[in-house]
């Protein structure tokens, strides 16, 4: 895997660099993929389907609403209910090479520390969308 290499070492879902910072580069145009787990949990929320999601290619992904993800206003309106993706960015998993790595887009993603297990999550999080029919 992957990383450079920060001095601060906040784990993946803090998003404490991304507060800090101010940053919302990654719910800007997004295409994060959501779980079954994950639209389960923000229809629990009282959102409709058709509000927060959409599907491209047979997989259901977050709307965005003139490019910011629909749940975007002063911050993210779901934060402790966000979907996994969200929690594990920036960590991405490339399939072609079958590693997992800090986005090189994220501005902050130095500061974040990965562990084994954030891997694993992002690994099994990348089967459930992509292995089940949705």
């Amino acid at each position: 895997m992957k990383k450079k290499v920060g001095d601060a070492g906040y784990t993946l879902e803090s998003g404490i660099p991304c507060m800090e910072h101010e940053c919302v580069k990654c719910c800007l145009e997004t295409r994060m993929p959501l779980s079954i787990l994950d639209l389960n949990r923000i229809l629990k929320l009282g959102y409709s389907l058709q509000h927060f999601s959409v599907k491209t290619r047979g997989e259901r992904r977050l709307r965005n609403d003139v490019g910011r993800c629909v749940f975007l206003k002063e911050g993210c309106e779901i934060y402790t209910n966000r979907p996994e993706g969200c929690k594990l960015y920036p960590l991405v998993y490339f399939e072609n090479r079958k590693e997992a790595e800090i986005d090189p887009l994220c501005p902050y993603g130095y500061k974040f520390k990965v562990t084994k297990n954030d891997v694993k999550r992002l690994k099994n999080l990348y089967h459930e969308i992509y292995t089940k029919q949705m």
